[in-house]
């Protein structure tokens, strides 16, 4: 019998504390709050608290995803985390998510591909489940501690960046669920935006701290402002095609979520109504590599779809710049 993977459960988490743009206002002292509204789409976000950390935000939302596939963590065969603000540059974060979940039948590995790496996780998961028959339950998470790399006299980024995870369980079906998938970078961007020092480039010697500061996310050189209106159509026409469908097919699309505005644009570019699309940046600022998962969680707990047979597609950009997009028919059980 083929095997399909599908998803079977979905779960997000973000901290307790919320930080408005009032605040980050005082902060930073100067007012970014109306242009972060009109802009960005950004009221308020999440921040971690001293006591935690990556992977406690990816158990959080681990745990809501298993509760929703009906399955318990020792069910895992595998755990995909995908961050780049991990717990450590060595060992991976995953492995910490295994031992604070109790998952200690899952193999664990970590993805970084910047924001782009939550949605380039789960087309692995998905090649796994469909090729291994061992591999019954995958947790494909993502998990953004982004809050502590912050330099808050920065207000390019001090206002954006936010703390989240998302999360879901994959497992096998006879039933189409993974549809097509494609994936692009330009790596030409590798230096315009990220976290430069704390890595073999530039470690965290006494000399470099002094220099470049200690780890910070940052903004090196611009972006094409149109980038992702120009790539993300191509990428998503080309995966659509793969799976013999075209636009007017999907009933969810669920973007990157950094800027409302964007996302509106490309609802347009692609000739589709805003009602089919969702976003979470407005309450849980821009949560990286997760916030997909994130949306599409919240779009399913507040009964906004999808509804069974649906076609979903994830379209992610991150730093790099990597891209990625990934077609599902919706087969979750609730």
């Amino acid at each position: 019998m083929t095997r399909y993977a599908q998803i079977i459960g979905t779960g997000a988490f973000v901290p307790e504390r919320i930080v408005t743009n009032a605040e980050i206002d005082e902060i930073l002292g100067v007012s970014t709050a109306d242009w972060l509204v009109e802009n960005v789409g950004i009221r308020e976000r999440r921040w971690m608290t001293p006591d935690q950390t990556t992977s406690d935000l990816i158990v959080g939302a681990a745990r809501a995803a298993l509760e929703r596939a009906s399955i318990g963590a020792e069910d895992l065969d595998l755990i995909i985390v995908s961050t780049d603000t991990p717990d450590y540059l060595s060992p991976s974060t995953s492995v910490v998510v295994q031992h604070k979940l109790g998952a200690g039948n899952a193999g664990c590995y970590d993805v970084n591909s910047a924001c782009a790496g939550w949605v380039t996780a789960l087309d692995q998961g998905a090649r796994y489940v469909a090729t291994d028959p061992e591999m019954r339950h995958i947790l494909v998470a993502g998990g953004y501690g982004m809050s502590r790399f912050l330099d808050l006299s920065d207000k390019r980024t001090a206002n954006l960046f936010a703390d989240g995870a998302g999360a879901v369980v994959l497992g096998a079906g006879d039933k189409p669920g993974f549809l097509a998938s494609k994936l692009l970078a330009k790596g030409a961007y590798h230096d315009a935006l990220g976290i430069y020092t704390g890595g073999a480039f530039r470690p965290c010697t006494p000399e470099n701290l002094q220099t470049f500061g200690p780890p910070r996310v940052q903004f090196v050189k611009k972006f094409p402002k149109t980038f992702n209106t120009e790539y993300w159509p191509r990428l998503i026409r080309a995966a659509l095609a793969k799976a013999g469908l075209t636009v007017d097919d999907v009933g969810l699309f669920l973007f990157t979520q950094l800027n409302l505005r964007t996302i509106e644009q490309m609802m347009d570019v692609l000739g589709q109504p805003l009602e089919k699309t969702h976003w979470v940046m407005d309450k849980w600022g821009y949560t990286g590599s997760p916030c997909v998962a994130m949306a599409l969680d919240d779009a399913v707990r507040q009964g906004r779809g999808p509804d069974p047979g649906d076609v979903v597609l994830f379209c992610a950009s991150g730093g790099g710049i990597s891209m990625a997009v990934s077609v599902w028919q919706w087969t979750a059980r609730g």
